[in-house]
């Protein structure tokens, strides 16, 4: 009979081999989801992951490989630091949503008015109101002792309502026929994120995103509080004997992946949306916890990750139109990438062996 036997530590070559594992159990359990669809299994994985690259229209899917990948790169980055630490937000689609809002709010209240601050104050404002809504969790769990999962989670839906209020009444556009959605941020230069090089996909989320790379591998690789945060995951009980204070830990993880939602709701609303609308919310916080996971909690990881699940939305918007595959089969398989990671991820930490049935007497 099989077996788990717990390995002495953590297995580095199965750590890396995991995530590859996973790709490839996905492509093939996608492959007989879309067989089940009644789609040629193969032509389904192809357009997938091949088309986005190397089609005749590649010229204009390669630079929204950036556009769709920035915001999961920011938010991934941020969730990553707390779950090193053993601290789980769960809600970064309610911080992705309430940061939008803060930075169009404060666009539209200013609307039509044209100066070169609106914008940096925009990037302030989407970070501030992610941070203020991840302090919600954040304080309940360090006051009350609260569960910072469902605390999170829940305010996902408070946020999606709101948006909805704001799309259809305070930011409504009072030049849109009654329709919901407020103006178009993108016809308001002060306040459009637009591409830093025609063409590009390179905006100012994108470079946002780099430099989050960059600092969390510093933080992580070079500073004490990247340690305590790291030792913190690894074993709590060493951590508190070293001084670490674990409220101080929670504050910074969630408020400042908090923070990092909020801008890349920011960026997305001023550039690639443009607009306040009930649609706005497309579930990147969700996805980034399986970017955050695919790459391993490491910050280049993440990136690399965070181009791969771009790959699958675009590869899978292709899918849609040209295979009339169901949006639901698309985002069953980014799930799947999940569930195979944590499934092959077994293997990190344990080995399968043989063991024979003993016979009793």
């Amino acid at each position: 009979m099989l077996r788990l036997e717990k390995r002495p530590s953590p297995s580095r070559t199965w750590a890396y081999l995991a995530p590859v594992l996973a790709v490839i159990a996905t492509m093939i359990g996608g492959g007989v989801m879309f067989a089940l669809l009644g789609k040629d299994p193969f032509e389904a994985i192809l357009i997938i992951f091949y088309d986005p690259l190397f089609s005749e229209f590649a010229w204009y899917y390669r630079p929204q490989l950036l556009i769709k990948g920035a915001p999961l790169v920011l938010i991934a980055i941020g969730l990553s630091m707390g779950f090193r630490a053993g601290i789980w937000n769960i809600g970064a689609e309610g911080q992705y949503i309430i940061g939008a809002l803060f930075g169009a709010g404060f666009a539209l209240a200013l609307y039509p008015t044209e100066s070169p601050f609106i914008f940096p104050s925009m990037i302030v404002l989407g970070a501030l109101g992610g941070f203020l809504w991840a302090m919600i969790p954040a304080l309940l769990k360090t006051k009350f002792g609260t569960n910072e999962i469902l605390v999170s989670l829940m305010l996902v839906y408070v946020a999606e309502q709101l948006l909805a209020s704001m799309s259809l009444g305070l930011m409504k556009n009072p030049e849109g026929f009654g329709f919901p959605g407020s103006r178009n941020l993108q016809q308001y230069a002060s306040a459009h994120n637009a591409e830093i090089w025609v063409g590009s996909g390179v905006h100012m989320g994108v470079v946002f995103a780099l430099m989050a790379v960059i600092f969390a591998y510093v933080l992580l690789a070079r500073h004490q509080l990247g340690f305590h945060i790291r030792l913190t995951g690894e074993s709590p009980k060493a951590a508190r004997f070293a001084g670490v204070n674990p409220n101080r830990l929670v504050i910074f993880c969630l408020g400042g992946s908090g923070a990092l939602a909020g801008l890349a709701g920011m960026f997305e609303i001023a550039g690639p949306s443009g607009q306040v609308n009930i649609a706005f919310n497309s579930g990147y916080g969700f996805t980034a916890i399986i970017v955050a996971f695919l790459g391993r909690l490491n910050p280049f990881g993440i990136f690399l990750a965070g181009l791969l699940m771009a790959l699958t939305y675009i590869g899978g918007e292709i899918a849609q139109s040209s295979l009339g595959l169901p949006a639901a089969a698309i985002q069953a398989f980014q799930g799947m990438l999940l569930f195979f990671l944590l499934a092959v991820d077994l293997l990190t930490n344990f080995k399968i062996k043989w063991a024979k049935a003993e016979v009793t007497l």
